[in-house]
Formats: structure tokens, sequence, C-alpha cells
């Protein structure tokens, strides 16, 4: 193999790959990342059994071929190099790397250890928008458990419902759903939320992503790139039960004084595991946290409000959702102490966020 290829290009192709690659695994070749060449372009790829990415870049192929070295080595060598144009040659299993002033020699294994995932046979095919499926990633992802005794939840549902198309995450302590539009074609995925951690790295194009999926496996193919990964086994809970059809008690403010007062409660409520409680009457969202050896504190914000009463929540699980949020206002919605509270983006009607709440 030998080739020409920008610095810029492949560094940044290896930065989106490598992190998949394995360094602890018994099978010393998941360390490595597979660069070979396909017609004009040269891919690099990685995989650690369960997820595998391929990254193209373009490049000026003499000689096709393939080779796996480190990833980690070969990812630090290339990022650290000056701009400029690097050649690429194989020799012997092993990766010379040279510029006008650099030159390095990396211990490659043989192309045809390298592990691939198996292909979908027979695949059913979506497509979603880009930008959406970004955005609606970034608002549900956070929600995912990182619990692997209770695997199903470690994944987000991606599935239809009344023809449309939606993705869901929890950990059981809070839900969010995120519809991303019209869709014919019938799925229920439970698809790895450490899968679609990488694929938000991805999603740089604005046009469509091509998802193909079978039983076992899903693919995400973009312009310049693709992600497969294993799909989960295991139903997921009926959680559309979980969010109330009407509220008691609802309040309309400004998100960012929101996040202020939450912010600020939090502080005192270290000692508490993020307890805080939040009291809504008199046109007003109050926030009061208790550090019982620092002190105690309250912040208000002004809001609109229909009923009224109080709940106690855990001030993470409030600011990681009003983070994702977009709009300048949201709405706070509950029925009781120990009912599901909602919160919604007013600029966002495609977007829910349910938090229980703690025991007090």
């Amino acid at each position: 193999m030998q080739l020409k290829v920008t610095q810029e290009n492949l560094s940044k192709a290896l930065g989106m790959v490598a992190r998949v690659a394995n360094s602890r695994s018994t099978l010393p070749i998941l360390s490595n990342v597979l660069l070979k060449t396909d017609g004009k372009r040269l891919s690099i790829s990685a995989t650690n059994l369960d997820i595998a990415i391929t990254e193209f870049t373009g490049a000026k192929i003499a000689t096709e071929g393939a080779i796996t070295v480190p990833a980690r080595l070969t990812q630090d060598f290339v990022s650290s190099l000056p701009e400029g144009v690097l050649n690429l040659e194989v020799v012997d299993h092993k990766l010379s790397i040279t510029t006008e002033k650099y030159a390095s020699t990396i211990n490659g294994v043989v192309a045809d250890e390298f592990p691939i995932m198996p292909s979908i046979e027979k695949p059913t095919i979506i497509k979603i928008d880009a930008t959406s499926l970004k955005k609606g990633l970034q608002q549900t992802l956070l929600a995912a458990s990182n619990d692997d005794s209770r695997p199903v939840l470690t994944g987000l549902y991606l599935h239809t419902h009344n023809g449309e198309l939606y993705m869901v995450a929890t950990d059981s302590y809070r839900l969010a759903e995120k519809k991303l539009g019209k869709q014919i074609q019938e799925s229920k995925l439970l698809v790895p939320a450490s899968a679609l951690q990488e694929l938000t790295r991805l999603l740089e194009d604005k046009s469509d992503v091509t998802v193909s999926y079978d039983d076992q496996q899903i693919r995400f193919e973009l312009n310049s790139a693709y992600l497969t990964a294993r799909l989960l086994e295991g139903s997921y809970p009926d959680y559309r039960k979980l969010i109330p059809a009407s509220f008691q008690t609802v309040a309309k403010l400004s998100k960012s004084e929101f996040q202020n007062i939450t912010k600020v409660s939090s502080l005192f409520a270290r000692e508490s595991a993020g307890s805080i409680t939040l009291k809504i009457n008199d046109n007003k969202v109050s926030i009061t946290s208790v550090a019982s050896q620092l002190g105690e504190n309250t912040a208000e914000a002004n809001a609109e409000v229909t009923g009224g009463g109080e709940v106690t929540l855990n001030s993470r699980y409030l600011a990681d959702a009003l983070n994702v949020m977009s709009g300048d206002e949201v709405e706070f919605c509950f029925n009781g102490k120990l009912e599901p509270c909602l919160l919604r983006d007013t600029a966002d009607s495609e977007y829910n966020h349910v938090i229980m709440p703690l025991r007090t």
C-alpha cells in the first residue's frame, strides 16, 4: 500500500474512530485501527466487537493495500505532525509515515486478522434528518442508565408510534422522549447508548442519515462514515403510562432564570444527594435547599402559575434537562409530591422530559 493523504484529514479520521479501539481487550488486534484503500479514498476502521466505526477520507492512491496499526500511537503521532501532505507506505507489515522533516515506522499486523462486523442481511432501511437526529440524541442520551444489571435501560429505544418515529431513554429516575417525525416503516429497536454517543460525534452532515437494521444489528450511514452496532435484546418498558395526560400544577417561566435558581440551590444540596424542594404558588417558583453543616438557601423566579404545590427533586436531573432545552421559556408540570414531573420546552413541542420526585 502506498498513498498520500493530508495530515488534517487523517488526524480527523483517526480521532473519530480510534476511541472505539479497545486496548484492554484480550484480543490485541482490537487495540488497532485498520487502514485500507477504497477506490480513491482511504478508510480507517476500529471495532470493539460491539461497535464498529469506519471513516473515509480522500487520498491519492499509488498502490492499493491494507494494514492494521496501534490506534493510540498512530493517532497521537499523526495529530502531532504539522499540517501538510503525509506519505504512507506499507512494507513487510510495517507502516511508514513520512513528511519533509518527519519519518516514522510503526509495526503493524496483517489486515486479515482484523475482525469485521457481520453484514446486515436483508436490512430494513429508514432515513432520518441528520440535524434532527443529533439534537434528539443530545436531548435523550443523558437519561440512559449506566447500570449493566439492567441492560435494557442502557440503550435508547428507537420506535414508531401512531406513524411517528420516537427515541426514548430512561434510567428509571428520569425519562427523555423526542419525536423525530413521520415514519411509515414500523420499528422497535434497542440501540446501545454507548454506540449512539459515538454517533453524535460523527453527525456533521446536513443531509439524511440512512439507517439499516435487522434483528441483531443496526448501521448508520453518513456521507463520510458509517457506524455499526449490535442491538440489545429485551423488551423496553411501557414508558408512556409514566407521562400523565393532565396536570394540576403548571408553571411557565424563563428557562435562564430557572437554570440560575437551580444552580444556586444545588450548591447547598450536595450533602443531601442533590435534594431540592420546589414550591409553586403566587406566580413564582421557589427552590429551597439545606446543608446542615453549611447553611440553607432559597431562590425564586417569577412564573405564570396554574394550581400550586411542592415537590422534591434531584437538582442534577433538573439542571441536565434544562441544559438541553433550546427555548427561552419552559413549563414545569406535576400533580403531587410523589407523581412524575414533566418539563416541556415551549419552543420544542416534540420533546418531553420526565423526572421522578424524591421521597421526603
